[in-house]
């Protein structure tokens, strides 16, 4: 019952030095690049970006407006607005506007402004004005906006309230989203995975062991990613840091938890520590390697994205997985050999305890040899009902808004942008500080101003100017020549359009704030007007509605394209590891509705529970590479097993001898990164609190359903062919039928 095809080779002679002193170098160069890469937890910021440009399509229209935005403005400046209303609702009085003038001096005066403000624009109810405020993108924006906010909040006029919003204020919302990155949400992760493995392994040691594997490999794992970034290599914001740190603990303590389940076998069967080392390695090394290059393969995938996001996500992401996995395969089975049996202390393990007994009749001990005598009796009715209640589940896909969601509901909670975004559609054009940029030849400016000009949705055109005020100048078409407005007394000059390259960059205001369902159907319609006048690709469209518009278009190209090729990546690596055709087609199917009913299951929280206002369409894509790469992950780990067992005992015999020799492990592995995953949804981020709640309840469903019952009993109830063509099928077709018989 307990041999092993790795236990049975025995270990070679090893002196007493090497036992000791292999592993106690292993140790110190892990303590010593965890030591160097801990400090740089507080040095993230320096590296790290979260502006707009980071989420970016690469070749999108709105990007190569992006890049060419500063050789009209003359700076690098993302804007900000000021939006200060009277508290009443009366019309602003002469001392309050003389105050809010007063106020644009000291804003300018402040650290991170890139020029000068824009003196107040009052609205046309006289209740309102909102004051134009560059803010240097280079520098720190939240910073600055908290700046400016600070300001406002102390000198604005008595009797005015005062919000700052615009592209800026929504950054540094979302940049504070992220603010608990480095410190909560570690420390809510480790947390959770601390008091999970005490509660299943009832050891105050071995815990600490695990995290400590896992706190390693995340240590060097981001002091590899800071070098990265720093030259420019990768790009490193808020989202990827977090699933960073998620993915590293979540996996390094399962592969940990992996070897630690060989290596109590082994003490179990009374091997010494460092026989039990080299069993438990042996034992280990092929699913942990095959499980981490899976997540690595399907990780890689994301590079084919257009989407400077998930492009990053892919190389680091796969960098901290290779850290796990070399954690998991060296800095533990050297803490383990070093320490031994003390690490499992005070509930040191039994030979053969809960192991499954040769007559099923018998009566059974523990859940996981139940669970295997329920598949052994009745294996078709278990995957039937399994299956429908997942078909059931993917039901709630038809409710899954993944179309993109407004800018503005990108932070839960309180966004002091988001408010002041709705005060200023009140009293403005909704799109006032977040215009629509038009990049074209100046030899047919004049034709997209005309277009703009007739455009539904557009409340007025104007050409970016370095001599006017703010930077921009009304402009019409006349006579097919481009005419600006003067400013100033009679006989002042009308400012000259800034050429940039032969180009000019014209603003329009929207009617509709710039993230509403309005705004887009207006850009779309501009951009194929433009293309009608003035030629396919002549004008470029830009800012923050096109930006939106081009991201989401992307990421529903991206996922079309990117789920298919990780399938299939998953798919050979599945068939090079288990020698075999069925059981890979058997595992991918199984993950693949596992995750239909996850996201099904989502999609009805996401509108009833939670009443979020729709996901981005790379939450889809990005619950698809974490639950089928995590997914087929403890299926690696149990048909390997499963395999292991199944040449020494039969494929039937070894399906359920798997089952219960993987269940423990695997069972706590999945809560463990359940419990990592969930600990994303503290970030206030409406992409990472999806995330969480995708893939944590998909874990628990592939765990408790997929893992445990369905593929068992699928694998079970087709019996050996599960291995065609390989030679473990054929030496099963090839046995005695007395045999076959036991073994059914």
């Amino acid at each position: 019952m307990h041999s092993r095809r790795g236990a049975t080779r025995p270990s070679p002679p090893v002196s007493r030095w090497l036992r000791i002193g292999i592993p106690s170098l292993l140790v110190l160069i892990w303590v010593v690049g965890g030591s160097i890469g801990g400090p740089y937890f507080g040095k993230v910021d320096q590296v790290a970006t979260n502006d707009q440009s980071s989420f970016l399509p690469q070749s999108a229209d709105a990007t190569r407006v992006s890049e060419r935005l500063p050789d009209f403005v003359g700076a690098d400046a993302i804007p900000a607005i000021v939006v200060a209303q009277t508290a009443d609702g009366s019309a602003l009085s002469e001392t309050q506007l003389t105050g809010l003038q007063a106020l644009t001096a000291d804003i300018v005066a402040l650290d991170g402004i890139r020029g000068e403000t824009s003196p107040p624009v009052v609205s046309d109810d006289g209740q309102a004005v909102q004051i134009f405020v560059p803010i240097d993108a280079s520098g720190e924006v939240r910073e600055a906006v908290e700046k400016v906010r600070e300001l406002v909040s102390a000198d604005a006029p008595a009797g005015v309230d005062a919000w700052v919003t615009g592209p800026a204020g929504f950054t540094a919302d979302l940049v504070k989203g992220f603010l608990g990155i480095d410190g909560l949400l570690l420390i809510v992760a480790l947390a959770a995975v601390f008091v999970i493995l005490i509660v299943v392994y009832r050891s105050p040691l071995l815990p600490i062991l695990v995290l400590l594997t896992s706190v390693f490999a995340l240590c060097v794992a981001l002091l590899t990613v800071w070098w990265l970034a720093y030259a420019q290599i990768v790009v490193l914001n808020g989202q990827v840091q977090g699933i960073l740190f998620i993915l590293v603990i979540g996996a390094a303590t399962d592969y940990a938890l992996l070897y630690t389940a060989r290596f109590r076998e082994a003490i179990g069967e009374g091997r010494r520590r460092w026989d039990a080392t080299v069993t438990a390695w042996r034992g280990a090394v092929e699913p942990i390697l095959a499980s981490g290059g899976t997540v690595i393969a399907g990780l890689l995938c994301l590079l084919l994205s257009d989407l400077a996001n998930n492009r990053a996500l892919g190389p680091i992401a796969s960098i901290g997985i290779a850290f796990a996995v070399l954690s998991a395969l060296t800095f533990l089975p050297a803490l383990l050999a070093l320490v031994g049996r003390a690490a499992f202390w005070p509930f040191f393990p039994k030979p053969g305890a809960g192991a499954l007994p040769d007559d099923l009749a018998q009566p059974v001990k523990g859940l996981w040899p139940r669970q295997a005598r329920l598949v052994a009796r009745r294996a078709r009715p278990v995957w039937i009902v399994c299956t429908v209640v997942l078909l059931a589940a993917c039901a709630g896909l038809t409710q899954l808004r993944a179309d993109g969601v407004p800018s503005s509901d990108l932070v839960l909670g309180a966004s002091e942008a988001r408010d002041g975004q709705q005060v200023l559609a009140e009293h403005f054009p909704g799109g006032s500080g977040s215009p629509v940029y038009v990049l074209v030849d100046e030899g047919s400016a004049a034709d997209a101003v005309a277009v703009l000009d007739a455009a539904s949705g557009i409340e007025s055109v104007a050409v970016l100017a370095s001599d006017a005020p703010g930077g921009q100048a009304p402009v019409t078409a006349a006579d097919g020549s481009l005419q600006t407005a003067a400013f100033g007394p009679p006989g002042t000059p009308a400012p000259a359009p800034t050429v940039s390259d032969g180009q000019v960059m014209l603003a329009a205001t929207l009617s509709s704030t710039a993230d509403s369902a309005a705004a887009d159907d207006a850009v779309r319609q501009l951009r194929t007007d433009l293309a009608d006048r003035v030629g396919a690709g002549t004008a470029l469209v830009g800012g923050v509605t096109a930006t939106d518009i081009d991201s989401i278009d992307t990421s529903i190209r991206d996922r079309t394209l990117i789920i298919p090729i990780v399938l299939v990546v998953i798919l050979l690596i599945l068939m090079a590891l288990l020698r075999s055709v069925v059981a890979p087609l058997l595992l991918i199917g199984t993950v693949i509705v596992s995750f239909g009913a996850a996201l099904g299951v989502s999609a009805l929280v996401f509108d009833g529970v939670f009443d979020f206002p729709g996901a981005d369409p790379s939450v889809p894509l990005y619950g698809f590479v974490f639950l089928v790469a995590l997914g087929v992950d403890y299926n690696i780990f149990l048909m390997s097993r499963v395999r292991e067992e199944s040449l020494a005992h039969g494929t039937r015999s070894g399906i359920l001898r798997g089952l219960v020799a993987t269940g423990g492990v695997i069972t706590s592995a999945r809560l463990v990164l359940a419990a990592t995953f969930a600990a994303l949804g503290v970030i206030p981020i409406l992409f990472l609190a999806q995330i969480a709640f995708i893939v944590a309840f998909g874990v628990l469903l592939d765990t408790f359903v997929v893992r445990s019952l369905l593929v068992p009993a699928l694998a079970y109830d087709i019996g050996p062919a599960i291995w065609w063509p390989s030679k473990l099928w054929r030496r099963d077709a090839a046995r005695p039928a007395a045999a076959r018989r036991l073994d059914s």
